[in-house]
């Protein structure tokens, strides 16, 4: 199903490199690169140990904890006890603007379409139906800092209308860069560190990390494996109306949910100096979730008087196996020492996801015979990218990024509903089973230009072109259907010095969010025996467009920044719930008329007293939802706000403690809200020689992070209340060999899946 009329602008691309040699030659006054390798656009390099270069800012002082450029700011993980041995979830919570939520769905100022990256790239793991899983288990100890993009340059994808969220893996401990820089044979330097948590309720993980280098050759790599066990109560109250608004039914629903969960995630790398200019890397991942459920769940009908007319039990068991594994080659050449360079870079990802699940209905009134049902989902997901990308300094500041991407993602669903009266008694359910592929293809040309005017102002413009082609084929019902189109995605920053201390910026962005190809299958899934869900072949991509105003001030070892933006957003996702009749409701993908979120945002750090630093933020927005031409949706208004607050004591210089908590506020849908929640979190390191550490970690102390969702239609009413027992405690231990020193040890207070 792959198109190729856009391949013409790959060799449009291939010929930049050439046509860049005959730019401006860049000036003396241009900063030499790092011994490292300058990673090239959209990648961003990271050093831990000296301050850093990013666009047009030199930040000193306390820069590893926020960097700033003209497009993004960045945090650093080093002194986040939650970041830790915990997952990406924990890590994510910390940092400004960004919410996950108990499910770890990610959103961005109240956004959920986020694209998440690793080292500027996509990643096949964290994006798909199944991001969710992978962010509640993948560990966050491999990134270094975390890097927000609002307003994110044209050398980005503009997929994500809340922006773009750019994990930073940790860079190579600096006598292994310095040894691979030198490329001379001798002894080898190796570096690495061993970690282990155990926890209460049978909970525990363990990570290694380590790099070696010799001549010319650098080595990295890491492996983690978490088992977690967790309880899950869910409580549904649905009320189904009649046309002047009375009740007529009322369904209550609970569930009991006893899960198991193990993950384990591996990486190994090199990087071989081929030549003084040229460097080869390559790169294999793999992983695999697991999640063993026990489903105990209770269903009860009454009528508008009360009187109890239908009540079963389903119980059964569950699995979810998600695995993945893939690679990816890069080629960087460096013409100088300016940053004058050219990357080409080929992704290959492969992941498996299986559902399976088998319960029995006891009904109780009526009295009728057991019903086992047996549900399985298989979904495979192919992803190829590739990108070449070009840099050139232009002189007196100026800077010249160009390149192609492609994207090409190839999904295969296959879903099976077979019941009986015996568990060796099933047969098929054909209305209910069916079989779904679709290929993506996105073509990408993007360029972006930065330059100062004069002493204070400096911008930056950038423009990319994208050609979508999406075909979906539902191949039981042999249906299929296409989207094809091509826009135009321009970008526009503006920096200000205003003194030393102070700066300004203005910024603008086109975003888009194509639907994910299983949101175009109609065909109807199973859920239970209350809720049906299915895709809209007439989805179309919601478009966004982004204004942000901002002020920022640096003061010695303090932060402060205020950002105002306004996102207008037309036909944007929304999931609506319809009657289908018996009190079974279907659920699928629609488009809003158009959705606006005007709001500011306040971040501040530094210290209290010599010994005691604060991290602190607030994002209060408020939020207009047109949903008039929705079925039981209406347009909805609201002010809501989050926020976060930790606090970091260092007792004594071998002791450390953190106290953080954050809120999130509600948030709107077009038929209801999903209600706000929090966490507060705890955690004590003892540094106990220069190689190891003992760490006590809390989660969720006031066990709150939990949530409810309400809907509110002509047709029904309904109210979700789910009870997640987060509440968790960790003791372990960190261990550091090799190199001059230890990477900061990070605390777990990961949730992990929440099963069923």
């Amino acid at each position: 199903m792959t198109k190729y009329k856009f391949a013409p602008l790959l060799g449009v691309v291939l010929a930049l490199p050439a046509a860049g040699v005959l730019a401006q030659t860049p000036s003396p006054r241009t900063q030499p690169s790092q011994s490292r390798p300058v990673q090239t656009a959209p990648q961003k390099a990271d050093k831990d140990d000296q301050p850093a270069a990013v666009g047009d800012v030199v930040v000193s002082a306390r820069a590893n904890d926020v960097r700033t450029s003209i497009d993004s700011i960045s945090y650093s993980l080093a002194d986040d006890l939650q970041a830790a041995t915990g997952t990406l979830a924990e890590a994510l919570r910390n940092v400004p603007s960004v919410d996950v939520d108990p499910q770890g769905n990610v959103s961005l100022r109240g956004d959920s379409n986020v694209t998440l990256l690793v080292d500027g790239r996509p990643s096949a793991i964290l994006s798909g139906p199944n991001r969710a899983d992978a962010v509640l288990q993948l560990p966050a100890d491999r990134y270094a800092r975390i890097e927000v993009m609002t307003n994110p340059s044209a050398a980005y994808s503009p997929e994500g209308s809340g922006g773009v969220i750019n994990l930073i893996t940790k860079p190579v401990p600096a006598a292994v860069a310095a040894a691979a820089a030198a490329g001379t044979p001798g002894a080898a330097v190796t570096t690495g560190s061993l970690r282990a948590n155990v926890g209460d309720h049978g909970r525990w993980n363990v990570g290694a990390s380590g790099s070696r280098q010799q001549g010319k050759l650098t080595l990295t790599g890491d492996l983690s494996y978490r088992h977690d066990e967790q309880s899950l109560y869910f409580d549904r109250l649905r009320e189904q109306l009649n046309p002047s608004g009375a009740v007529v039914s009322t369904t209550t629903t609970a569930q009991n949910i006893e899960s198991t969960q193990d993950g384990v995630f591996g990486r190994v790398a090199a990087e071989y100096r081929l030549t003084e200019k040229t460097m080869l890397t390559g790169e294999a991942r793999a992983n695999r979730f697991d999640i063993d459920s026990d489903v105990r769940g209770l269903f009860e009908t009454r009528d508008a008087s009360g009187a109890l007319t239908r009540a079963y039990s389903r119980d059964g068991s569950g699995g979810f196996a998600m695995k993945g594994w893939g690679v990816t080659g890069r080629v960087l050449h460096q013409f100088d020492t300016s940053g004058h360079e050219w990357s080409n870079e080929l992704r290959y990802d492969r992941n498996d996801q299986e559902n399976d699940s088998l319960a029995a209905n006891v009904f109780r009134l009526p009295m009728q015979p057991t019903v086992y049902e047996a549900q399985r989902g298989l979904n495979a997901q192919e992803t190829i990218g590739f990108t070449s990308a070009y840099t050139r300094p232009m002189g007196e500041g100026a800077k010249l990024r160009a390149g192609y991407e492609l994207n090409l993602t190839r999904p295969d669903q296959d879903n099976e509903v077979r019941r009986g009266p015996a568990e060796n008694a099933l047969a098929l359910v054909p209305s209910l089973s069916n079989r779904f592929e679709a290929e993506q293809t996105v073509h990408a040309l993007y360029a972006t230009y930065e330059r100062p005017f004069g002493q204070k102002l400096s911008g930056q413009f950038g423009l990319r072109l994208e050609q979508a082609d999406i075909e979906v084929e539902d191949v039981t019902n042999a249906v299929r259907a296409s989207q094809d189109y091509f826009r135009a995605y321009p970008t526009f920053h503006l920096q200000y010095q205003l003194t030393e201390t102070q700066t300004l910026r203005g910024s603008y962005s086109r975003r888009i969010q194509r639907p994910q190809p299983s949101q175009l299958n109609p065909f109807v899934v199973y859920g239970d025996p209350l809720n049906l869900r299915s895709g809209n072949p007439d989805l179309e991509p919601q478009e966004t467009d982004s204004f942000e105003a901002m002020w920022q001030m640096r003061r010695g070892q303090s932060f402060y920044q205020a950002t105002a933006y306004f996102r207008d957003t037309t036909k944007a996702f929304t999931e609506v719930a319809t009657d289908v009749g018996g009190g079974l409701l279907l659920t699928r993908p629609e488009n809003l008329g158009a959705r606006r979120d005007l709001g500011i945002e306040l971040t501040a750090s530094g210290r209290l007293h010599p010994t005691l630093r604060y991290n602190a933020s607030v994002n209060a927005f408020r939020q207009e939802i047109d949903a008039a031409g929705i079925p039981g949706g209406r347009d909805r208004e609201g002010e809501m706000v989050t926020g976060r607050l930790s606090l970091n004591w260092q007792a004594t210089p071998k002791d450390f403690v953190q106290l953080m908590g954050f809120w999130q506020g509600d948030q709107l849908l077009a038929q209801g809200k999903r209600e706000s929640g929090g966490m507060l979190n705890f955690g004590y390191r003892r540094k106990l020689n220069d190689t190891l550490s003992l760490q006590f970690t809390a989660r969720d102390l006031l066990n709150s992070f939990g949530g409810a969702t309400t809907y509110d239609t002509p047709q029904f009413r309904e109210r979700l209340d789910q009870d997640l027992n987060l509440r968790a405690f960790y003791l372990g231990l960190s261990w550091s060999f090799g190199g001059p020193r230890r990477q900061p040890e990070q605390f777990d207070f990961s949730t992990g899946p929440t099963g069923g």
